[in-house]
């Protein structure tokens, strides 16, 4: 049976059930931000974990397939290098599913301080739908509307 699981997720389906696995959170931290759902769910370890046990498991895989880990430090010698290391799939599917893990973290961290704020969630979509799909922007969009209602800004809070 394990074996079945393990040849079931090749790294094309579990590129699909990571985008679609999250998608469901997505639609949590947008529709339902202060609901307890959210809170227990999305804004809490929990999708972390699911995520970390797919990154885990890619990297399994990428060590069964003979990956070379030690030629992903010269991402930092050029750009040249970088596309070099996103012609392997597994490459991109760990850096796929990091990009993932850390905009789903924005996202609930974007909804835990617009809550001490009292920011309206209709507003708040705008910044979290753009952090699913562009992070940084929506990080950016969300400190934009945090001013307004924060009225003051500290860089380092």
């Amino acid at each position: 049976m394990i074996e079945q699981i393990y040849t079931f997720f090749t790294i094309e389906v579990l590129y699909m059930w990571i985008n679609l696995g999250t998608l469901p959170f997505w639609f949590i931290l947008i529709f339902f931000p202060q609901s307890h759902i959210c809170r227990f769910f999305v804004t809490s370890i929990f999708p972390i974990f699911i995520l970390s046990a797919a990154y885990i498991f890619i990297l399994y895989k990428s060590y069964l397939a003979g990956y070379d880990f030690d030629g992903n430090f010269s991402l930092y010698l050029g750009l040249n290098e970088l596309s070099r290391l996103f012609e392997d799939n597994l490459y991109v599917m760990v850096f796929w599913t990091h990009f993932i893990a850390i905009n789903l973290f924005l996202g609930g961290w974007i909804v835990k301080d617009a809550q001490k704020f009292y920011i309206n969630r209709i507003l708040l979509a705008v910044p979290l739908i753009t952090t699913y799909l562009i992070g940084p922007i929506g990080l950016f969009i969300y400190w934009i509307i945090r001013i307004f209602y924060a009225k003051r800004m500290n860089l380092y809070e």
